[in-house]
C-alpha cells in the first residue's frame, strides 16, 4: 500500500509538465469518482481515477525516489496550466491514527482505570483483613481461606473460559513449586505481622523489599548493582530505622515477621528469574500466579491446622463475635478480604503485562503510600512527626530505587 503523501502542484514543479492538447485523454477513458478535493481559489473540483494509464514515469526517473513503495509509479494529469496554478493536493492519512489516536487514549484510560482498581482493592484488602485478625488472630488459618477464595475463583475463570487454562508440564511444576512455598511463607508473614502491629508500620517495614531484592540478585544471580542502586538502599535502610524506633504498636514480631516477608517475597521473585528461563517452557503472568496460588492453598491448608488446629468451630467465632464483629460481619469482611487479596494481584499481573517492570515498581510505590495514608485515616492511628519523617524517608528511596533501575551501566 503506498504510504500517505502530500504533493503540492504548480507550474515551478520540475518533474510535471502540462500535458499537450493532443495527449489529452477522450472522456470514454476517464471515470469520475465522488471524491472531493480542496482548492484554494476554487470551491471544489471532481477528482479523477483514471483506469486507462497515459504517462508512465519509470523507476529511473528523478520522481521514483519519492515513491519508494514501488518500482514503476504511473500517473495521470488532466489540468489546465492557468487555471490550476494554485492547486493543491493532500493526500488523506492512511490511518486514523496519523490523525487522531483514540487507541493510544482508549490504553491510557483502561491503565489508569486499573491501577486505581489496584490501589482501591490493596487499600480495602489491607481494612477488612486488619479487621478480621483483630478479633479473629489465627493468622495461617485466615491466609489459607485466603488462598481458597483465590483458588475458587481461578477454577471459575478457567471454567468458563474467561482466560486459557494452562498446560502444566512435570519441568515446569518442579521449577514453581519453590516459588509458591516461598508465595505462601511471604503471605503468611505478612498477615502475623498485620495482626500484631498498624497496618501502615507493616507496609513501612515492607518498603525494605528493594534491600533484599539487590542483596539476592548478587548472591544468587550474580548481579552487580550500580552505585545508584545501592546509594538509594540508603535512604530506604534509614527511613525504616527510624520509623521503627518511634512506631506506638512496635513489638518483635510484627517487625520481625514482617522482614522475614521481604525476605522470602524477594526470594521468591529472585527465584522466578532463575528457575523460570525457558521461554517455551514459561508461563504467562496470570496463569503463573494462578497456579502458585493453588498449591499455596493445597500446602497451608494442612499447615495451618497443624499450627492452629480447627479454629471454624461455633466457639471460636462466638469469642470473635465478643470482641466486636457479629458472625455474620466476620464472614462478610472475610470473603472481601479474600476477594480483594486475589483480585489485586490479578490486576496487578495485568498491569504488568501493559507496562515496563520500572514503571510498575514506581507504581507499587505510590500504592504503598496510598495504603499507608489510607489506613493511618481509617484506623486513627497516631502519627509523630519523626516516625512521618521516617516513613517519608523509606518511601522516597523506594522511589529513587525504581528510578535507579533504570540507569544502565556503562560497559567496561
Amino acid at each position: 500500500m503506498m504510504q500517505g503523501t502530500a504533493l503540492a502542484l504548480s507550474p515551478s514543479t520540475s518533474y510535471l509538465k502540462p500535458p499537450s492538447r493532443n495527449s489529452i485523454p477522450k472522456p470514454s477513458q476517464l471515470s469520475a469518482s465522488t471524491s472531493l478535493i480542496q482548492l484554494d481559489n476554487l470551491t471544489c473540483v471532481r477528482r479523477l481515477s483514471l483506469q486507462t494509464l497515459f504517462y508512465t514515469f519509470s523507476s529511473s526517473s528523478s520522481s521514483s525516489s519519492s515513491f519508494p513503495s514501488f518500482n514503476k509509479i504511473s500517473a495521470s494529469f488532466l489540468f489546465s496550466s492557468q487555471r490550476y496554478d494554485n492547486l493543491k493536493v493532500r493526500a488523506a492519512p492512511e490511518s486514523a491514527e496519523d490523525a487522531s489516536n483514540p487507541r493510544g487514549m482508549v490504553k491510557t484510560l483502561q491503565l489508569g482505570a486499573l491501577f486505581g482498581i489496584w490501589y482501591l482493592l490493596n487499600i480495602y484488602f489491607n481494612i477488612y483483613n486488619k479487621q478480621v485478625l483483630k478479633v479473629y488472630p489465627f493468622p495461617a488459618t485466615v491466609t489459607a481461606f485466603q488462598f481458597g477464595c483465590g483458588t475458587l475463583m481461578i477454577l471459575l475463570m478457567w471454567g468458563f473460559n474467561l482466560y486459557p487454562r494452562p498446560n502444566i508440564t512435570r519441568s515446569q511444576l518442579e521449577a514453581i513449586v519453590p516459588l509458591a512455598v516461598a508465595h505462601t511463607m511471604g503471605n503468611l508473614l505478612t498477615n502475623i505481622s498485620i495482626g500484631r502491629v498498624a497496618v501502615s508500620f507493616t507496609h513501612t517495614i515492607k518498603a525494605m523489599e528493594p534491600f533484599f531484592t539487590v542483596l539476592f540478585s548478587a548472591l544468587l544471580l550474580a548481579e552487580r548493582p550500580t552505585v545508584w542502586v545501592v546509594s538509594s538502599l540508603v535512604p530506604i535502610v534509614g527511613g525504616v530505622a527510624l520509623a521503627s524506633f518511634t512506631e506506638a504498636s512496635f513489638n518483635w514480631i510484627g517487625f520481625g515477621s514482617a522482614m522475614a516477608s521481604n525476605l522470602t517475597n524477594q526470594s521468591r521473585n529472585v527465584l522466578s528469574k532463575k528457575l523460570m528461563v525457558k521461554k517455551e517452557e514459561s508461563l504467562d503472568n496470570i496463569n503463573l500466579f494462578s497456579v502458585i496460588t493453588i498449591i499455596s492453598f493445597i500446602l497451608l491448608v494442612p499447615s495451618a491446622i497443624l499450627l492452629e488446629g480447627v479454629k471454624f468451630t461455633p466457639a471460636y467465632l462466638h469469642s470473635a463475635a465478643s470482641q466486636g464483629l457479629n458472625i455474620r460481619e466476620l464472614c462478610v469482611r472475610s470473603l472481601l478480604a479474600g476477594f480483594c487479596f486475589h483480585t489485586y494481584q490479578q490486576v496487578s499481573y495485568k498491569i504488568l503485562e501493559m507496562v515496563s517492570p520500572v514503571t510498575h515498581a514506581v507504581g507499587n510505590c505510590v500504592k504503598r503510600v496510598v495504603v499507608i495514608v489510607s489506613s493511618v485515616i481509617f484506623f486513627q492511628i497516631p502519627v509523630s512527626p519523626i516516625n512521618s519523617l521516617g516513613t517519608g524517608l523509606a518511601l522516597a528511596g523506594v522511589f529513587l530505587y525504581s528510578r535507579a533501575k533504570r540507569i544502565k551501566p556503562k560497559p567496561n
